[in-house]
């Protein structure tokens, strides 16, 4: 498991033992950020179902100035922790262990910023992402323009969350990538002047 770009590309993470934690693949990670960009020099990055914290630490490695991890497994919370340690990002990161089938972290302040980039990478057989996407399109968490990157199985279905604007879907292999942008005001009262006119 390994860093695909950035500061500290090639970089070895620590791997989970089990099979209970899914880490994206280097296929998908390197899709992901062809996607949304290499560069993401000051960045605020939310990682839900956070894993091993690759994804998180890989927008740290691209210029992200602070990452924010959630998730609720001891496991991933060590591992989280172990690898941000191995990186030196020990500083950039803070970790939050929450149940998010719960909905998003409530009385937590340091996750009271306000993020650019959101991973949501919860589990393929559970489907709490749609929920947690609709928390966050209405939550003050997202900036304008920011970008929600939710990554399912294949099969699962998409959905059209205003004001979040599906802007790419994709398919690789088991994993579908969707991406989601936040409208800025301007787009959303271009939206409302195009429905009077």
């Amino acid at each position: 498991m390994k860093i695909t770009g950035g500061q500290i590309r090639g970089r070895v993470l620590a791997a989970p033992k089990n099979l209970e934690i899914r880490p994206s693949s280097n296929k998908v990670r390197e899709a992901i950020f062809n996607i949304i960009g290499q560069d993401l020099s000051g960045s605020r990055v939310l990682d839900l179902f956070s894993g091993t914290g690759l994804l998180g630490i890989e927008a740290l490695s691209r210029g992200a100035v602070l990452a924010d991890f959630v998730d609720h497994a001891k496991q991933s919370l060590a591992l989280i922790k172990k690898n941000l340690a191995l990186c030196g990002y020990e500083h950039s990161g803070q970790i939050c262990k929450w149940d998010l089938s719960k909905g998003l972290p409530k009385n937590r302040p340091f996750l009271n910023a306000t993020y650019d980039l959101v991973f949501l990478d919860p589990p393929y057989r559970s489907h709490p992402a749609s929920g947690l996407i609709e928390a966050l399109s209405v939550s003050s968490r997202l900036a304008p323009g920011a970008l929600i990157v939710l990554e399912t199985g294949k099969t699962a279905e998409t959905k059209h969350v205003f004001p979040l604007q599906l802007i790419e879907t994709r398919i690789y292999g088991d994993t579908k990538l969707s991406i989601y942008k936040k409208r800025t005001l301007y787009e959303k009262k271009y939206r409302c002047l195009s429905r009077i006119f």
